[in-house]
Order: structure tokens, then sequence, then C-alpha cells
């Protein structure tokens, strides 16, 4: 079921001003619905390896299944993991399961490929599906929601510091500042497998979707996004390119990603569709 014209898109990545090469990646399918965002990490180009091969992996597998070619479905069901799958709604299983397989053939890639070993990559995946938005990620690459006039973050960084701040070990202010924040705890293809966070929230139009690497959380504070959501939320392309422009001027240490995407109209599925979620491991 294509959503075209319920959804609105806008995405940059830029390599920043100190990096010499770009290991973001970024991809979407306006018309289905997805966007995919991954920050790789690794030497040499290895991170730029791992992001890229993930958004590739990951699109493919979300395209073929909003495609409805029942291929995922049928691995889901005949996996190891397949019953814990089966706990979850079928998009949010889709999405658990396209980030878990694409760990899978990463972390071999870096078994296999001598350059590429100790590569990995963050992920935040975006699918809107039947008034709502699936949500998977790992790693500290992040969703937020623009709703109402107000700024929230959605996903929760898998990072060492982010462990620390729910411990109550640091303030908010010391691990918007530690030179240890950027030490994530889950990262795809570093390990055999990984457990990808994956949770469905419902979508109004009206609200603005972000999905976006550390380069700009980094270096642009969340009451300034929020600024910046207010005066130029009308024009997505603006307000990427000044998300962008902004975390530069601040110093662009890092790779900036940034993808926006608006719920302009209401996308329900069809009736039949929904039977499907219900009885979808039967």
């Amino acid at each position: 079921m294509s959503i075209k014209g319920k959804l609105e898109f806008a995405a940059e990545t830029h390599v920043g001003q100190v990096r010499d090469h770009n290991e973001d990646y970024i991809s979407c399918e306006c018309d289905l619905g997805i966007g995919v965002l991954a920050d790789g990490m690794g030497g040499l180009n290895a991170g730029e390896v791992a992001s890229s091969m993930s958004v590739h992996l990951l699109i493919e597998d979300l395209v073929s299944y909003r495609e409805g070619t029942g291929q995922l479905i049928e691995e889901m069901k005949t996996g190891d993991n397949a019953d814990a799958y089966k706990q979850l709604q079928l998009e949010s299983a889709v999405v658990k399961y396209a980030i878990e397989k694409a760990n899978s053939m990463v972390f071999h890639t870096s078994q296999t490929q001598p350059q590429c070993r100790g590569m990995g990559t963050t992920v935040v995946v975006s699918l809107f599906w039947d008034n709502r938005v699936i949500v998977g990620h790992i790693g500290d690459s992040r969703l937020y929601r623009f709703r109402d006039d107000l700024l929230e973050q959605v996903t929760k960084d898998h990072s060492f510091v982010q462990e620390l701040f729910d411990k109550g070990l640091v303030s908010e202010e010391e691990a918007r500042t530690s030179n240890r924040k950027n030490v994530v705890t889950r990262a795809v293809g570093v390990a055999p497998s990984v457990e990808a966070e994956v949770h469905e929230y419902d979508a109004l139009p009206g609200d603005i979707y972000l999905l976006c690497s550390d380069g700009l959380t980094d270096l642009v504070i969340d009451e300034d996004i929020e600024k910046s959501f207010r005066e130029l939320g009308e024009d997505l392309d603006a307000l990427t390119k000044h998300l962008v422009t902004v975390a530069n001027a601040n110093g662009g240490k890092d790779n900036i990603s940034v993808i926006l995407i608006r719920v302009v109209r209401p996308y329900p599925a069809q009736r039949g569709l929904i039977k499907k979620i219900l009885n979808w491991f039967e």
C-alpha cells in the first residue's frame, strides 16, 4: 500500500568541518513510509562500509515487505528466534528482524574481510503504517517528534553515559558534556547478535519526525533544535539545511545527517491488512 502524498520527506547528510570522509548513510522510500539512518564507526573506511551496507540491507528488506512479497515473514516464521518475533505486532516484528538480520550480515563481513575488521554502525529506522510509526534503533542515533510546538526525544541512547544517567550517577548536563558520551553499548555489526529496540507510536497529521546522527545532537542542543522547528517547520527542506548549517557553524566535528518526515494526512491501512497483522503468525 503506497502512502504517497500523505507524508513529506526531506533529508541531507554532510561530512562536517573536520572529517575527511562521511561515515553516515541515509535513505528514504517516501511512497512506502520508510526512513533509515546509520552512523558508522571503525578504522580506515570501514565505518562507511558498515553504515552503507546496513542501510541498503534494511531498505531492501523493508521495501520487500511493504510491496507484499512475504519473504521476510517466511524467514521470521522459520528462523531460530521465531518465538521472540511472535510476541510483536507484524510491523514491529519486521523492523526488529530486519535490523537483527542486517547485524548478522555486517558482522560476517567484518570477520571475513580484514579491511573491515572492527567495523560497526548505529541505526535508526522509521516505518510509517496505519497511522502509526514503528521506530527501531541501535546505538545513539536518535529519533525525535515535534508535536504541538514541542520537541520530544523518542529514542533512548544505547550508550555508556545514558546508563550512568539512568542510574543517577551523572546529571543531565554532565551527560551532555561528557567526553565519553559517544561510547555506545550496542551497535550493528560488532557481535554475532544484537537486540534491536523497537516501539510503535501513534502518528498524527502535523507531526514532524527527525532522524539524526550525533553529529547534530552533539553540537546543537535540543532547545535550539526545537526553536528551529518552530521557525522553519513549514519548509522541511529549509529546516533540514538549517540544522546542518548550525551544526557546522558550531564546529562540525563529526558527520551530520538529518531526515525529516511530516505527516500530512492520515494513512489508515486497508482493513484486509489489519486481519493479516492479527493473524500473521498462524
